[in-house]
């Protein structure tokens, strides 16, 4: 199943290709090879982009006092930070970073009550990086939740990421597992949790949004 903000690029993709290659069959009838690898090239490119922008369908789990990972990949860091846009004070942040081959559906991590909600123009220097979660485009947001508290999510664009949705609004209400938004390419997913919580992955693990608990209240 194709994401519905990869339906359009999908459809433009599709037909560019099928106008090279019926030109290819126009221009070049005879050469077998060069239309062999033409046909090829363009299949792979058109599948990459199917897998991209696939939807997987997910089993929600509902856990009150867990927190789930909000994006496939990943765990970069598990980090004690400041954190100067909302909190103003020490949190734990984790970092997911998606790669190419991963889904990049983001996921709300807990149900609640948005409280805050801000787009934030940047650079697109590499997502990996720490700097970036300050430093690129990005989008935060918090959740209030009565059980875990104020969770911080920030979605945050890579080095070839150009587009962050988004579908969050100040003031909505929203259940964990639910579709937070897409990022376009290799990114990154940063979740700031309150300090003392427990952490239930460690850097180098890969974890699956909606499905990886990442932080317990137990």
């Amino acid at each position: 199943m194709i994401h519905k903000e990869g339906i359009k690029i999908v459809s433009i993709t599709f037909m560019v290709l099928l106008v090279i290659n019926v030109l290819l069959l126009i221009f070049i009838p005879s050469n077998q090879l060069i239309k062999l690898i033409i046909l090829s090239c363009s299949f792979i490119l058109f599948l990459f982009i199917c897998f991209f922008f696939r939807h997987p369908h997910r089993s929600i789990i509902h856990d009150d006092h867990l927190i789930f990972a909000p994006a496939d990949g990943k765990i970069m860091e598990i980090k004690e930070t400041d954190e100067s846009e909302y909190f103003g004070d020490q949190r734990i942040r984790i970092s997911v970073f998606m790669s190419i081959w991963n889904v990049h559906i983001n996921w709300y991590p807990v149900s609640g009550k948005i409280i805050y909600y801000k787009y934030h123009q940047g650079n697109y220097i590499v997502a990996r990086y720490p700097k970036s979660s300050v430093k690129n485009e990005r989008n935060t947001i918090v959740i209030e939740n009565q059980h875990t508290g104020k969770i911080l999510i920030r979605q945050i664009a890579g080095i070839v990421a150009r587009r962050i949705i988004s579908n969050a609004h100040q003031d909505k209400i929203v259940n964990q597992g639910d579709e937070l938004g897409f990022i376009r390419f290799g990114s990154r997913v940063d979740l700031f949790l309150p300090p003392g919580i427990r952490i239930l992955v460690k850097p180098g693990d890969h974890v699956r949004g909606t499905q990886s608990p990442v932080a317990s209240i137990k």
